[in-house]
């Protein structure tokens, strides 16, 4: 029986002698059986390998272990205390399931079982693959050093692929489970497949450079909602972002500059973890009105072609009387009424999903007042890059309003004001 693990071989005269351990293991190959050659009747050894010692030390495990420590065995760790030698063998980052087997055959062992009913194995040097420490890092940064023949390992958890002249993402790629940061940038990557919302562990994806014009609804629905912290869409050519991109709400850092972007997402504010946002360079006319929900430590909105906002001249959508349908909407998202599609229609859930909110905190759905108004975006960031040469820091945001009486309200308010 062999478990693969990290493994620290400690000397408990070591103290005596005014010494301690590291305190880190090494990567091993722990083996349970007996050593080639020796009679059927011979003892049951516990052999350590590691990238030093492949040929690996053995230690009798009959009668020979003073204790098992196993407290912490559901989170891969577990000691295996020895009489002779007076050693510790502190075992950690072992898969729990296997441990809990080994150490059970460990255990059957000292007690003497008949080792035609142990799951022994050859007592015999480890491969080198199977003691090297798993590789986590990979970075390319050119098509000649990009694997074509040979896959990447299993145990990356950081990616890097620049400069490759990829068209799309490599499908091996996407079997990376472990995959925490995902660089794709300076490539020719054009669509992004459903798929990379298996990535279950993925935090950061930089997509910088590259040649795409959307970002799938699929992937916003998919696990990155609740893994995605960072991710660069920079230099492509996006013009929007879909509806349900808000739904990752565990991003802290979003970069969509140099895109094609008419605008921002309309339920932003709903990016509660966001804290760094830098969308320069687009064609933004205007802010969503949920930007002010934003709380920002950073924002840059330098060169959009931000429109001169005029609250004296609104856009009228509302509609006199108000349609049942409206009506309905206003009511359910007013009081809170709970809906889905086991409910509703699909399209009338996506409308209630796009409502807007007035100035008074009441609900619109396609019957409305729009303006905008000038907003100082230190209000919802500490740090603004300006918005253009003259040292600005406003910007225009949409306002919304559900009546007659509301924007009559904020027109008295503004004139005051002016």
């Amino acid at each position: 029986m062999r478990l693969q693990c990290e493994v620290e071989v400690v000397s408990r005269l070591l103290p005596t002698c005014g010494l301690r351990g590291r305190g880190r293991g090494t990567r091993a190959l722990l083996s349970l059986g007996r050593p080639p050659g020796r009679a059927r009747g011979g003892g049951v050894y516990l052999m350590v390998c590691t990238a030093r010692d492949r040929v690996g030390a053995r230690y009798k495990v009959q009668e020979n272990i003073e204790r098992f420590f196993t407290r912490f065995v559901e989170e891969g760790k577990a000691t295996v205390r020895l009489r002779e030698p007076a050693v510790d063998v502190c075992l950690s980052k072992a898969n729990a399931s296997n441990l809990k087997n080994f150490l059970s055959a460990v255990r059957l062992a000292h007690q003497g079982t008949d080792a035609g009913a142990l799951p022994l194995s050859a007592l015999v040097p480890a491969k080198t693959s199977e003691v090297e420490k798993p590789k986590t890092k990979m970075i390319i940064t050119s098509r000649r050093d990009y694997p074509l023949t040979k896959n990447f390992p299993y145990s990356l958890e950081h990616l890097q692929a620049s400069y490759c002249k990829l068209a799309r993402i490599d499908m091996r790629v996407l079997c990376l489970k472990k995959l925490r940061k995902l660089d794709l940038s300076h490539n020719h990557i054009k669509q992004l497949p459903a798929t990379i919302g298996d990535l279950v562990c993925l935090q950061e994806l930089n997509l910088h450079d590259n040649h795409l014009e959307s970002f799938s609804g699929a992937l916003c629905n998919s696990t990155l909602q609740k893994s995605l912290q960072s991710l660069d869409l920079s230099q492509n050519k996006i013009k929007a972002l879909p509806i349900q991109f808000c739904q990752l709400r565990e991003l802290v850092n979003l970069k969509l500059d140099d895109n094609e972007m008419i605008r921002l997402p309309f339920k932003i504010g709903q990016l509660d973890h966001l804290r760094f946002l830098s969308a320069a360079r687009n064609k933004l006319p205007f802010l969503p009105s949920d930007f002010r929900k934003l709380c920002l430590e950073n924002l840059d909105l330098f060169g959009n072609p931000f429109e001169q906002p005029n609250p004296l001249v609104p856009n009228v959508q509302l509609k006199i009387p108000l349609t049942l349908l409206e009506c309905a909407a206003r009511a359910t998202i007013n009081h809170r009424i709970p809906y889905g599609c086991h409910l509703l229609p699909s399209h009338l859930c996506e409308d209630l999903e796009v409502a807007k909110t007035c100035q008074c905190g009441k609900a619109c759905l396609s019957s409305f007042i729009q303006i905008t108004v000038t907003m100082n975006l230190h209000h919802v960031a500490h740090t603004v890059v300006l918005v253009d040469n003259m040292g600005g820091t406003e910007a225009p945001i949409i306002c919304y309003f559900c009546s007659l009486d509301c924007y009559s309200q904020f027109l008295d308010r503004h004139l005051q004001s002016h």
